[in-house]
């Protein structure tokens, strides 16, 4: 299946950096013709705040990177890639009363699919394909301005089918 480059956001390795993903991939995601992106959002909201709290990326100078592909007008493929860890992405059982321990189990609750590979430098890429379609209108999540929009005017402008940035990568600050 050929997979479409849709963009590249690279986030400091920050909690607030989970909201800003989120927020960027659904215009993203939007803006590219996906209807249904709210699997999308759970899916990022998850696999970033797990390089958050898991991995290098979430100490001090630490990025995170958003990878969005779309695999035809159906399917949208989320990477997200940290620095590392000292131990892999795992399926954990949470207790009942566990405040955490869900997110993979819920991103494959979500996910047509997904998976982990290590890069040659030492970093982490998880992964997921979310069916985006469905038969109604065009949902639209951008419900109030937020910090993020400075960063993601570029993908949802008017232009974005004629500007410069198709594709192009994005670093949130």
């Amino acid at each position: 299946m050929d997979k479409e480059f849709l963009a590249e956001l690279v986030f400091p390795g920050k909690r607030r950096s989970v909201s800003m993903a989120r927020h960027c991939v659904g215009n993203v995601l939007q803006a590219a013709g996906h209807r249904c992106v709210d699997g999308a959002l759970l899916v990022v909201s998850e696999l970033v705040g797990n390089a958050v709290l898991h991995t290098v990326s979430g100490q001090a100078g630490g990025l995170i990177t958003v990878a969005v592909r779309e695999m035809g007008d159906a399917i949208a493929r989320i990477d997200v890639i940290d620095q590392g860890a000292s131990t892999a992405p795992q399926l954990r059982t949470a207790g009942d009363t566990s405040c955490s321990g869900r997110g993979l189990q819920i991103v494959g609750a979500t996910a047509i699919r997904w998976g982990v590979h290590d890069d040659a430098l030492g970093g982490r890429a998880v992964w997921a394909e979310v069916f985006t379609a469905e038969d109604g209108p065009i949902a639209v999540v951008n419900a109030a301005p937020c910090e993020a929009d400075a960063c993601c005017h570029r993908f949802t402008g008017t232009n974005w089918w004629g500007s410069g940035f198709w594709g192009s990568r994005a670093i949130i600050e």
